[in-house]
Parts: C-alpha cells; structure tokens; sequence
C-alpha cells in the first residue's frame, strides 16, 4: 500500500515562499553535470529533480507557483506526482537547514 503526502498532511502551505538559506548557493557545475548547493562548508551534489526544484526558489514563488511551473515544465509527469515530489522534497530540504520560508 503507497501513502501520498499531501500539503494537509504535511502542514505546508501552498502560499508558503521558500528561498535557500542566507550564505547558500545553487549552481550548475559543468564538470559533474548537475546542479550542486554550495555553502560556507562544502558542496551537496543535486539530482535532476531536486536542481529543478532548488531553481524555482526565488524567494517570490510560492509554493503552488512553483509547483505550476514543474508542472508546465515537466509536462509529460503526472501532475499529481509532479505536486508530491515538489512537497516532499521541500520538507526534506527544510529538514535539512537547505532552505526556509517565510
């Protein structure tokens, strides 16, 4: 039996802004070929979904504008996967001090 998270589950709210912690940087690496997140101590080497994401956190999308714009950009996934990945990996980045929001 799978469980989907869903925004009500999770208490994470479609308005909710995130952006990358202060002293943060996401960056495409040309070497690795793959987007990767400095910060002061070292580096997190990011699959494809997880950079995508990361990359739509200006600190003026919300979180179903982001989600929107996955979808508009990845138009061949389920909409609904496209959602629950969206939120699952925000609240593993949260997590892990990757990111906050408003």
């Amino acid at each position: 039996m799978t469980m989907t998270t869903t925004t009500a589950d999770t208490g994470m709210k479609g308005s909710s802004v995130y952006r990358l912690r202060p002293g943060w940087r996401l960056q495409w690496e040309e070497a690795q070929g793959r987007h990767v997140l400095l910060y002061p101590e070292g580096m997190v080497q990011l699959n494809d979904s997880a950079g995508a994401i990361l990359a739509t956190l200006d600190g003026q999308r919300d979180v179903d504008t982001v989600v929107a714009t996955l979808q508009a950009t990845f138009p061949d996934a389920p909409a609904t996967e496209v959602e629950q990945d969206v939120h699952e990996f925000l609240l593993d980045a949260a997590r892990q001090g990757w990111i906050h929001h408003d």
